[in-house]
């Protein structure tokens, strides 16, 4: 995440009934670890801790936008996402910014809406899969592995990505994008958003997913959205799962969160909703642009559930007659 200077002074900061996902065995790929388990007994929490493993692992180096690091987990999302299922958005994958001087990616998928109406119309869920490299060394580790930020978000969209790119049950058309450079100041999703606008996108909604590794303690809801109080997603939201999803955390606000993180060039372009979900809150993680931002501190089943929890929501929230997430 981009953070704001001022912010590094006080603390730290960022850019800022269920149904269950099917239990398909993790992508295997010259690029990504092999599975040992089967069909039936891979777990939801298991297989997104082989998917964190792997985009958080040493071998990615950071995954700063540019380096060979990123390199490898663009070609991992890449082939997960070829292998449940979920399109190109362009000619292939690969969305280069034109907006930093290093060869550098989104990834961009597309599980076109089976209604012959609405699926004309375009969700897009993102998040960004850059981190910051190697940094000064503590203790001889100088690799911040950004397992939180954001191969948690990333790893959060490819499963809801598998699952929509599986199951087709969408009636709108679902945008799946990795962004990069988002370190670098929000670059690639600046990017995919004016390129997208100058193609005259229908754009309903933006949904982006930051920082969701560790749960909230002591809150009444599972996740936040930063902008709480600019549309009614976290009403329509809450009332899909039929439980306090989505809160309102005060320090988002008060810290301007909400144009920190890759919602808010979609803002700025198309003015529709756009929103962050995310379960860091300043006090429940303490490694945020550090080495020690490691897949040892995550909680795999706490992913698994914010994953199955938010699907049924987007998936309702997809197939409405009408456009319900509206700007206050």
């Amino acid at each position: 995440m981009k953070l704001l200077s001022y912010l590094l002074l006080t603390l730290f900061a960022m850019n800022c009934g269920a149904t269950q996902v099917g239990q398909t065995a993790a992508v295997e790929t010259t690029e990504s670890p092999k599975s040992t388990k089967s069909n039936n007994t891979f777990t939801e929490a298991e297989r997104i801790g082989e998917i964190m493993n792997y985009l958080a692992s040493n071998d990615m180096k950071g995954r700063e936008a540019g380096s060979e690091g990123i390199e490898m987990a663009a070609t991992y999302i890449e082939n997960y996402f070829k292998s449940y299922g979920v399109q190109p958005y362009f000619e292939s994958y690969r969305d280069t910014l034109s907006n930093f001087k290093k060869p550098a990616y989104n990834i961009v998928g597309v599980v076109e809406g089976n209604d012959p109406e609405l699926k004309d119309e375009f969700i897009l869920i993102g998040a960004h899969y850059d981190h910051i490299g190697t940094i000064k060394p503590e203790n001889g580790d100088a690799i911040a592995n950004g397992a939180n930020d954001n191969a948690s978000g990333t790893t959060s969209v490819l499963e809801m990505a598998r699952y929509f790119g599986t199951q087709k049950t969408n009636k709108r058309s679902l945008i799946f994008a990795l962004f990069s450079a988002e370190e670098k100041g929000l670059l690639g999703s600046k990017h995919l958003a004016k390129k997208l606008k100058e193609w005259d996108l229908n754009l309903y909604t933006m949904l982006n997913f930051e920082m969701t590794g560790v749960p909230l303690q002591d809150k009444d809801y599972i996740m936040y959205i930063t902008g709480y109080d600019m549309s009614n997603l976290a009403e329509v939201s809450n009332g899909y799962a039929k439980e306090n999803l989505v809160g309102f955390l005060p320090t988002a606000k008060e810290f301007n969160l909400y144009q920190r993180s890759d919602n808010y060039p979609f803002h700025e372009e198309f003015g529709v909703p756009s929103h962050t979900f995310c379960t860091f809150d300043f006090t429940n993680f303490n490694h945020y642009h550090k080495v020690g931002d490691e897949n040892s501190l995550m909680d795999f089943e706490h992913m698994a559930t914010l994953v199955n929890k938010t699907i049924p929501v987007i998936e309702n929230i997809t197939n409405a007659p009408a456009q319900e997430i509206k700007l206050n």
